[in-house]
């Protein structure tokens, strides 16, 4: 079987490639550089030249919270254009079945916790994220549409905050975690206090990418789940945590500061994995500890190269 990974070079696609050992099927990692998937032609011979069996659909215009905030039409353009490209060709060239990778961030920001999939069009989403929010469930809705019309198989994962090896560790669009770590580093290398915006409050749950990549290996072939499905741990940690425990791996705990004058988005964003659970009721996460270590040492090893914009 041929698999396509669209976002291909990314976090969450170098971690499938990171797997893809496992299996017997044909990969085809697709990168930007092979294909703007906003362009329609491009994307239809993109799909004619490789006949893909399945879909993974991981390519996506994302960034932490000043970016969403100070560019959102282009997160908006690209995220739907993108969407709307992928899922034509699927239909068109008779794929098998499509993950579609979504976030946790695009629920409604007035929510009951946990959060559950059946609430991801119950409101808007917070007003941070919401033109990146409103594309992606847009890409909800055309799977749906595409699964009722034409019996398509297309379903939504949605991950919780995802770290890990080949994140983008920009200190401006970065997301928190791997923006915390290439902060901290810089910090200690100038002797300088590592600042870490806001209170330090918001609550999060963070995903290692591997752990992400095996579970979407599974739903790929899995055939009893036609739904929705949010993947997350359990644990729940505040973002000062988190900067506590980078600051812990670069043994550098005594310099870290909170500038309460910047935004601290959404509060919580607590999710339920039990969809999951009942699917994978043996599966072991990655510790926060173990995963921050392996991406630290990661990054600090190819720091020249690492994705810094």
């Amino acid at each position: 079987m041929k698999i396509l990974i669209t976002g291909g070079s990314g976090l969450l696609g170098s971690a499938l490639k990171e797997i893809s050992n496992i299996t017997n099927h044909q990969f085809i990692f697709l990168s930007s550089k092979d294909c703007n998937l906003t362009n329609y032609q491009e994307t239809f011979d993109c799909f004619k030249l490789h006949q893909p069996d399945f879909v993974i659909h991981c390519a996506a215009n994302v960034g932490g919270l000043f970016k969403n905030m100070s560019q959102k039409v282009q997160m908006f353009e690209d995220n739907t254009f993108m969407t709307i490209n992928v899922f034509k060709c699927c239909h068109y060239f008779k794929v098998k079945k499509v993950i579609n990778i979504l976030s946790t961030c695009i629920f409604p920001d007035k929510i009951e916790y946990p959060i559950t999939e059946e609430q991801l069009h119950n409101g808007p989403p917070h007003d941070s994220n919401n033109a990146y929010a409103f594309a992606k469930r847009n890409g909800d809705i055309l799977a749906q549409a595409y699964n009722e019309q034409y019996n398509m198989n297309i379903i939504s994962v949605i991950p919780t905050n995802i770290y890990g090896k080949h994140d983008n560790f920009s200190l401006k669009d970065g997301h928190v975690l791997p923006a915390l770590i290439h902060k901290c580093y810089l910090a200690k290398q100038k002797n300088e206090d590592f600042v870490i915006c806001g209170s330090g409050k918001p609550l999060r749950q963070f995903i290692y990418n591997i752990d992400l990549a095996k579970i979407i290996m599974f739903l790929l072939f899995e055939e009893k789940n036609k739904e929705n499905i949010i993947v997350c741990p359990n644990d729940e940690i505040s973002i000062g945590e988190v900067g506590k425990k980078i600051a812990q791996c670069f043994e550098y705990s005594h310099k870290i500061r909170f500038d309460s004058s910047y935004s601290d988005g959404q509060y919580k964003k607590t999710c339920s994995n039990k969809r999951l659970m009942e699917l994978l009721p043996e599966f072991k996460f990655t510790s926060l500890n173990d995963g921050l270590n392996t991406t630290i040492d990661w990054f600090i090893q190819h720091y020249e190269c690492v994705r810094k914009n």
